[in-house]
């Protein structure tokens, strides 16, 4: 049987773009049950305005597919989607862990209050909901999670 959970972090590749935003898109679609609007040129450009300066992008592959991708900070998430077929198979669990290891002892992060399948994953690897609010933009409910250190230790 092949290693499905196999793969590598890597940084970031503009090559990779058109690539990237089909698959997030494509995943956020499956996780949150709604279809994006927006012009795919719309999403290039937010990712390259507005995501990339701000964090630091690792995409996960393998056997030169695109499974994933994450973009964080030294104390939040911004981004972490899988690519549709690929998830429950540890390439999230991954990334995730390859972002706690480099963050500042404790994360944050926002997902939609409707992604059960995102919730479900960040409390199992220790993320705890401390808020609760509305994404205007989206016109959905969100959750504010928070990761320490501490809460793996003991968790």
């Amino acid at each position: 049987m092949k290693d499905r959970a196999h793969c590598t972090l890597v940084e970031y590749d503009s090559a990779r773009l058109d690539e990237l935003v089909r698959m997030w898109r494509a995943s956020f679609e499956a996780g949150v049950g709604i279809v994006d609007p927006n012009p795919i040129a719309d999403q290039k450009r937010f990712f390259l305005e507005k995501i990339l300066p701000l964090n630091t992008v690792r995409l996960a592959i393998r056997e030169g597919e695109l499974l994933g991708f994450v973009a964080t900070s030294a104390d939040s998430i911004s981004q972490l989607f899988v690519r549709v077929g690929y998830q429950r198979e540890g390439i999230g669990s991954a990334m995730l862990e390859w972002a706690k290891d480099r963050s500042v002892g404790s994360l944050w992060l926002y997902t939609f209050a409707r992604n059960a399948g995102a919730r479900a994953f960040y409390e199992r690897h220790g993320f705890v909901a401390v808020a609760q609010g509305f994404e205007p933009i989206w016109q959905l409910e969100d959750v504010r999670y928070q990761w320490t250190a501490q809460t793996r230790i003991s968790g």
